[in-house]
This record gives structure tokens, C-alpha cells and sequence, in this order.
């Protein structure tokens, strides 16, 4: 049986902490900007940033750490400096009785799932207020994108006691999950089971390790927070030991010896503790482990306080440093280094990056020549030119660096936009190159008139430019360097402050059903797509109802007023999108020129998203989503064909031309004369043959087929 003094005292005193620390809490700032790029970073990374997990992925890292409240809040950036400065957004809020508050102690982790590679996060949240109903979490994203959105799956443990702090364990082809909770004997146990999907362990839950060292038993007996660290076919677990209201609380291992995992004889305890207070910096506990973005380093990321008797409350803050290897192979954590103490980025962090970043997909819409953005292949130096909206190769992530600039990256090459060499010079052509955290790769954005906005590079001060070709240019006032920047096919919207989706009730197709927020679950209606309007700006349309628009009701002006389905191209019914440098997007109505709010910034399913003044405030904030794969990007093929005589025959001849930063095949026929298969390296040719065994060939054409494009050409008549 669970000891319910024991566990009474122990969230008592945690609850008790969290509180004490509000003030001091929300005194601190947040760490001075740093420049993307900087070659160093200083702890603390960010405030009030308690049991922080952390993932690099697809060029940027996502962070994540206890809120106490009832939302799960993500921190994205592609430097670990910027996490401090980031917009910090909520992915998902919790108003369902029993596991509304309280959020604790999260772990995010990327697994190949039922659903294909997904995200997940467990986490603890229990009765708002009542820190003894702890109990862990899970949800799921939608797709492969840490930002999600996300559903909940449900409770992982089949038990109703208290338990907290779970995580993912991958090994010997089996998943794994290890929590803490109260054993039999009243001690704040580590425990492991099996797992038959993401949320839901299976099998016996046994005791994993228990607080019985000196060194686990100061204030309180406590084992908490185990995460996995694995390296060269070796696995540890890490985990919390003692209270976290004293300055000793502190990381110790578990190493696996063999065996089965889920006996606690197939695990070695530490000898002592391997990370522990130092230099200032007190209560350095409840880590995760990421890896530097070449892949070459291991990171321990941590929470810390920067007075010994800062105890749990919130002026626990994330911190971060390398993890090195001795010659026996066992993880070195070094000592925390002092608070302000420069440390080299993580490897890789500076270094020439291609990614397919994560995020929603836009084009960039030119006002003057009404084409996109494009480029025409995946090759380094490939130019931005004017081309075709429907082409995957106009699809751009804006992807904020964190400190109120974007990044615009090619969803297919994966590159971002910069004037070529950095040049600052007026009429400079642009190009993509990967991403080396420069300003030259850096962009701003804001408004002009109507739904058009202009974008201006960070390090040139020059704009974006459409004309002949898109370059950077002074700011001069023409329409060439105006751009609508529209959602490229379908998209989730959701709520900034609830991680909820834009919705109707039912998902009804009638006209005057009213837009809300819902927890994602994938129904039609929580799919947009947007349309082109006049000035620059955008019709709404909910994928249950592609036909019909989102307006707001009436045409009125009027603070409050629902926003409805029903026709298009009335009052009411064009919105512009205001991307910010945070890569979060105001909407405003073009009749009236209000905002798109959640009312009260509720976080309830089936709270109303209606017309309200302009207040700059999260309410008035929403994030987009891409969770329909891309399609395939043609290659920037070019094909030939001709007719030859050779030895007296005629013989036709297919070439074909490839751009494209990689090998292409391409199958090419010539009617009643065969197929041929051409294997066309980047940036080379490669031709083939059809003889006609005859000394006449009438004109024909050749049929080229390459991965999402296919083509023709035509071959004049031939006589021999």
C-alpha cells in the first residue's frame, strides 16, 4: 500500500515551495538577447523553466518544462540562446476534470508509433490545486512536427496512486517507460514497465531503484526523474535524487548490465552522485540528454537555482552543458559551470545546415506580378525567381530564430533565403544556402496596406523585391515589394494560449455555424484552406465545407460578433494574415479591420472565436500547422528529343537535362518504338535511342515520366 503521510508531506512541502517562489519568480528577467550566431551561450537558458526536456530536430530545438497550470507550453529556436527570448506557445491545454493543473515534469520524445514517427510527450497533471493527485499523461501529435498539434491518449499506468516524472526508454527493441512513485514501504521509488504503445505500459510495474544512500535521503528519501542516456551500445538512466527543496539535490546513474530491463538486478547504481552543486549553483537536478546538431555531442540539460535555498519553487531555471566520455567509456558531467559563464554552442549549432524545418507552409505572394516565390532545384546557389503558386518547390517555412526574426526556408531543399555572398548591395539576386545562422539569412516582416506585407533582410536592411527576377532593393514604395504571404494548401489554426483548434460544432456543413476551439482530433473542419482575395488579402474555409467562408456575421463592425460559415466574396469575409517575427499570425478583418480573438482566452473546448478591437495580446495570436505531407516537388527536369540517320537508319533521340542538386531517374518512350530508363545525375545530361529500323521516320513524340512530373517533346520527321 502507498504511505499517504508520506506522500502527503512530500507534495505538501512541493506545493508549498512552488507558491513561496511566485514573487521571486516573477522578479526575474528573462536572459539579455544574444545575436543569432553568437559562437557562445551563458546559463540560464530561461526563468521559471523547472524540469526542462529538450530535443534537436530538423534544425531547431524545442524545449519544454513544468508550468503548474494546466497547459504544456514548447519553446522553439534554432540556437540555444534564442530559447530564452523565444514566444513561448502552448500545444496543449487540459480542462477535463482530474487532470486539469499541476503540470510537471515533462518528456518530449520522437518514436516510430502505431500512427508512423510521431511526437510525444508524458507529462504530470492532476486536480488543479491539489498537488496528491498526480498522475502522468500522454499526447500525441498529429504529425511528425514537435510543435504539434496534439491529442491526448490517455493515462499510461493502469493505477490510480500518485505518479510522476515519466519517460521513454528504448532498448533491445523494446519501448520502456520509468516513473517515480511511493513503494509498499513508503519510500519515493524509480520504477520501470514495458510498453505496448506510447501511452500504455504493460506487464508488471516494478521498483527500479530505491533512496537507501546517504547521498539520496538528504531532507527527504527521494529517486525521481529518470530519463535514459545511451552511448556506443552502453545505456544509464539518470535520475534526481534527494529532496528538491534542498541545494543537494542531484543526479545519480543507473547503469544496464544485461538481462531483462524491468528487474532492478539488470541495473549498477552509481557509487555517489554524478552531478551535483557547484559554483553557485544549487539543487542541479531533473535533466534530459540532447544531442548537438551534428550529431557529434552529448548535452545535459538541467534545472538549477542560483541560491541554496531557492528549494522547488519556481526560480528553478534550465541550464545546460556537454556531457564528455573517459576512457572507459562512462559519461563524464563535469560540475555545473557558474551562472553568466561563457560556453561554446553546441557542435554544429553555426555550422552550414540543410533541414526540412518543421512548421506550416507558405507562399509568398508577389502584388505586382501576382507569381511566387520559387525556386527551381535543390541546389546550393539555386536563385529565387518568380514561378508557379501550385509548385511544391513555393513552399516556404517561416521559421522564427527566436529573437523576432524569420528565417525563410524552402520546404523541399530545405535551404534558406539570403542575397547571395551577404552582399548588402541594392539589386542583388537572392539565392538558398544552407543555414548558417546569419543575419544575411534573416528576414523581418510587416505590414503595409491592406492584406500585403513587406520583408526585409536583417543584415542589408534591403527589401524583398519582385520584378524581372526577386532581388533585394532600397525601400522604395512600388508594389514589387509586396507580398501576401498565404498558407500553401491546407492547415490547422490553433490558438496560441489554448493549442486548440479552429473549429465549428459538429463539424456542420449549414450556413451561420459559428467558429470555436477544439482539441485537435483531425476532422475535416479543423483543416483550412485559404484563397486569394482582393488587396492582398485571404478567404477562409473550413475543409467540411470548402465552398463556404468564414466571415463575420453581417459584415459588422462591432466588438463581440460571431464569426460565421456561409458565403464568400460578401462583407466580412477577407481577412489579412499578419505574420510577426515570432512566427505566430494575427488575423484582421477587412471589413472592419478587427481582430480575430478567443474569447477571454479561454482554454475550454467550445470556447467562441469571435471579432474583437485590436489588443496586441495573446488572445489575438494563432499558430498554423502543416499536417498534410507535401507533394512531391518535380525535378527541374528539361527534356529534348530529336531525330538522327545513322548508318542509314533513322533513329530517334530522347535526352533529357537535370538540374536538380541530385540523381534523377527518368523513363523515357517513343511510342511503338519502346521505353528506355535514364539514370540523370545532378547537374548532368543523359540521352537514349530508339532505331526505326527503317530509312523514313514521320514526327512523333517522346513521353518522359520522373518522380511527381512528366513531359513531352516532340521529334521532327526524318528521311535517310
Amino acid at each position: 500500500m502507498l504511505n499517504p503521510v508520506r506522500k502527503v508531506l512530500h507534495t505538501a512541502l512541493i506545493a508549498a515551495l512552488a507558491i513561496g517562489g511566485l514573487t521571486a519568480a516573477d522578479g526575474m528577467q528573462a536572459p539579455a538577447a544574444q545575436a543569432v550566431g553568437e559562437d557562445t551561450f551563458t546559463n540560464p537558458l530561461a526563468p521559471d523553466t523547472a524540469d526542462p526536456t529538450i530535443e534537436f530536430h530538423d534544425g531547431n530545438y524545442y524545449m519544454v518544462a513544468t508550468t503548474w497550470d494546466n497547459k504544456v507550453v514548447m519553446r522553439k529556436a534554432p540556437t540555444l540562446a534564442a530559447l530564452g527570448t523565444t514566444k513561448p506557445v502552448t500545444v496543449y491545454a487540459d480542462t477535463n476534470a482530474g487532470r486539469n493543473g499541476n503540470m510537471w515534469a515533462p518528456e518530449l520524445k520522437r518514436l516510430n508509433g502505431p500512427n508512423g514517427w510521431r511526437w510525444y510527450l508524458m507529462y504530470t497533471m492532476g486536480v488543479a490545486g491539489d498537488y496528491g493527485t498526480q498522475h502522468l499523461q500522454v499526447i500525441e501529435s498529429a504529425a511528425d512536427d514537435p510543435m504539434g498539434p496534439y491529442t491526448y491518449k490517455g493515462r499510461p499506468l493502469p493505477i490510480d496512486d500518485w505518479n510522476i516524472d515519466g519517460s521513454y526508454l528504448e532498448l533491445n527493441g523494446e519501448l520502456f517507460m520509468v516513473w517515480s512513485e511511493f513503494a509498499p514501504d513508503g519510500l519515493q521509488s524509480n520504477y520501470i514497465a514495458r510498453m505496448s504503445n506510447p501511452w500504455t505500459a504493460t506487464g508488471p510495474l516494478n521498483i527500479l531503484s530505491q533512496p537507501v544512500e546517504s547521498w539520496e535521503t538528504i531532507g527527504q528519501p527521494v529517486n525521481e526523474g529518470p530519463i535514459a542516456l545511451q552511448h556506443d551500445g552502453r545505456t544509464w538512466i539518470t535520475y534526481s535524487a534527494s529532496f528538491c527543496g534542498t541545494a543537494d539535490y542531484q543526479l545519480g546513474t543507473l547503469e544496464y548490465t544485461g538481462g531483462d530491463p524491468v528487474l532492478a538486478a539488470s541495473w549498477q547504481k552509481s557509487d555517489g552522485p554524478v552531478f551535483s552543486q557547484a559554483n553557485g549553483v544549487y539543487g542541479s537536478g531533473h535533466n534530459d540528454f540532447f544531442t548537438s546538431p551534428d550529431g557529434t555531442e552529448t548535452w545535459n540539460l538541467y534545472h538549477a537555482n542560483a541560491r541554496p535555498d531557492g528549494g522547488c519553487s519556481r526560480e528553478r531555471s534550465a541550464r545546460a552543458q556537454i556531457v564528455t566520455w573517459d576512457a572507459a567509456g562512462e559519461p563524464d558531467f563535469g560540475i555545473p559551470q557558474a551562472t553568466s559563464t561563457a560556453i561554446a554552442v553546441p557542435s554544429g549549432e553555426n555550422a552550414p545546415l540543410t533541414a526540412q524545418v518543421e512548421g506550416a507552409r507558405w507562399n509568398l505572394v508577389s502584388r505586382s506580378t501576382g507569381q511566387c516565390a520559387t525556386v527551381s532545384s535543390d541546389e546550393d546557389g539555386a536563385a529565387l525567381v518568380a514561378g508557379d503558386c501550385s509548385s511544391a518547390r513555393s513552399r516556404f517555412v517561416l521559421d522564427t530564430t527566436g529573437d523576432g526574426y524569420l528565417r525563410i526556408v524552402n520546404a523541399v531543399s530545405g535551404k534558406a533565403l539570403g542575397p547571395a555572398s551577404c552582399t548588402t548591395a541594392a539589386g542583388a539576386a537572392l539565392e538558398q544556402t544552407p543555414w548558417r545562422t546569419k543575419g544575411c539569412q534573416q528576414w523581418s516582416v510587416a505590414q503595409t496596406t491592406g492584406g500585403w506585407s513587406t520583408l526585409t533582410n536583417r543584415t542589408s536592411g534591403k527589401l524583398l523585391t519582385a520584378a524581372t527576377s526577386v532581388r533585394q532593393s532600397a525601400a522604395d514604395g512600388s508594389a514589387g515589394q509586396d507580398w501576401a504571404l498565404r498558407p500553401a494548401g491546407a492547415v490547422v489554426v490553433t490558438s496560441m494560449v489554448s493549442g486548440k483548434a479552429l473549429e465549428v460544432p459538429g463539424c456542420s456543413t449549414a450556413d451561420g455555424a459559428i467558429l470555436q476551439q477544439r482539441e485537435y482530433t483531425a476532422t475535416a473542419c479543423q483543416s483550412v484552406t485559404f484563397t486569394a482575395a482582393a488587396n492582398g488579402e485571404s478567404e477562409m474555409h473550413l475543409g467540411a465545407a470548402p465552398d463556404k467562408c468564414l466571415a463575420v456575421s453581417g459584415g459588422s463592425s462591432a466588438d463581440s460578433v460571431a464569426v460565421t460559415q456561409g458565403a464568400c466574396g460578401i462583407a466580412g469575409s477577407t481577412w489579412r494574415l499578419l505574420v510577426s517575427g515570432d512566427g505566430v499570425v494575427e488575423f484582421r478583418n477587412g471589413t472592419s479591420g478587427k481582430a480575430l480573438d478567443l474569447s477571454f482566452c479561454a482554454a475550454a473546448d467550445g470556447t467562441r472565436v469571435h471579432q474583437y478591437s485590436v489588443l496586441n495580446n495573446d488572445c489575438q495570436r494563432f499558430r498554423f500547422s502543416s499536417v498534410a505531407a507535401d507533394p512531391v516537388a518535380a525535378p527541374a527536369v528539361a527534356a529534348f528529343a530529336t531525330a538522327r540517320c545513322v548508318a542509314g537508319k533513322a533513329v530517334v533521340v530522347a535526352s533529357a537535362r537535370n538540374a536538380d542538386a541530385a540523381t534523377v531517374a527518368v523513363s523515357a518512350t517513343a511510342g511503338s518504338y519502346g521505353s528506355r530508363s535514364l539514370t540523370v545525375a545532378a547537374g548532368d545530361s543523359a540521352s537514349a535511342s530508339f532505331n526505326a529500323r527503317t530509312a523514313a521516320l514521320a514526327a512523333g513524340s517522346v513521353q518522359f515520366a520522373a518522380p511527381g512530373a512528366t513531359f513531352t517533346a516532340g521529334y521532327p520527321a526524318k528521311t535517310c
